[in-house]
């Protein structure tokens, strides 16, 4: 077993490597799980502590090991069972936890029971309240019918690697299931993060493809080339989807879409979106590069209820 745990270790530390782009987008929104040496399998009782400083300076130098920038220690704090640790990165305060053994680095903590301790019951005749967003579609680009009962707002960023999964494994079993058949649209808007250096011109890019009415043919050319979005990418591309390139060439050197984008940014902010990709389902968020069967769950619930 310890064996086996080291090798996933080595495998996780080596992506990580490979890509540091992985790790940026984790630490800075990704609602997800880092294991570093095995999986979860029970609970953090009966486990040998060690003390908070010593497992946030561990957890620091981790980051370190791996981040493509530097992660600077702020404070540290017992929480939830959890060591809490508070790091500066790129600016940015970030609060990550780790178990008290200084065995597993995780970003978020979801609780799982109300206040009162106790788990909550799935008994189906226990009503549960249903949070929902009140997120606008603005006049963003849709996929589907106007008239479908769902709709799905989408807050995504073209050079996120998460945003590419789901456009890549998730999108195409959505859009056979439930786009094509009328039951959902999907809205795209944009979340350009800001470490990620061409995501805010291919942000006003698509946008621009979207103005000669081409946005799903730029939308789809963008994330099968996410490794190349310089902006002669971005003109190579709009000539290879056949738009007017004067046009968009024009649009796009003169920014004239950067404050359409902006203004999706900060109304993704006011929604409470703070990584990508983000999602709402008839204003029912949902985060992360979930798979297919997530957002069929919601979907299939939001049907029913019609």
């Amino acid at each position: 077993m310890v064996k086996r745990s080291k090798q996933k270790k080595e495998t996780l530390t080596k992506k990580i490597r490979e890509n540091p782009w992985i790790l940026s987008t984790f630490v800075l929104g990704a609602l997800c799980l880092i294991l570093i040496t095995g999986i979860l399998s029970s609970g953090t009782s009966g486990v040998n502590t060690i003390p908070s400083d010593a497992a946030a300076k561990k957890l620091v130098e981790f980051l370190n090991r791996n981040a493509p920038s530097e992660v600077t220690l702020e404070s540290v704090s017992s929480e939830s069972g959890l060591y809490k640790v508070n790091v500066k990165f790129r600016g940015n305060t970030i609060p990550v936890y780790m178990t008290q053994d200084g065995t597993y680095f995780i970003q978020s903590v979801i609780p799982i029971s109300d206040s009162s301790g106790e788990s909550r019951t799935t008994d189906s005749s226990q009503e549960t309240e249903i949070r929902r967003v009140e997120v606008s579609v603005d006049d963003d680009p849709v996929k589907g019918s106007e008239d479908a009962p769902v709709t799905i707002i989408e807050f995504s960023d073209f050079q996120c690697p998460f945003c590419a999964r789901f456009y890549s494994q998730t999108l195409p079993q959505i859009e056979e299931t439930y786009i094509k058949t009328g039951k959902v649209k999907l809205v795209y808007r944009d979340f350009p993060l800001d470490f990620h250096e061409n995501a805010q011109k291919a942000a006003e890019a698509a946008e621009c493809a979207d103005e000669q009415g081409k946005f799903w043919e730029y939308h789809d050319k963008l994330f099968q080339n996410q490794n190349a979005l310089d902006t002669d990418s971005l003109k190579k591309y709009a000539k290879e989807i056949g738009l007017d390139t004067e046009q968009f060439n024009n649009c796009l050197d003169s920014g004239k879409m950067e404050s359409e984008v902006k203004k999706d940014f900060a109304d993704g902010q006011a929604a409470g979106v703070r990584g990508t990709p983000a999602f709402f389902i008839n204003g029912r968020p949902l985060s992360g590069a979930q798979p297919f069967s997530e957002f069929q769950k919601i979907i299939e619930e939001e049907l029913a209820n019609i």
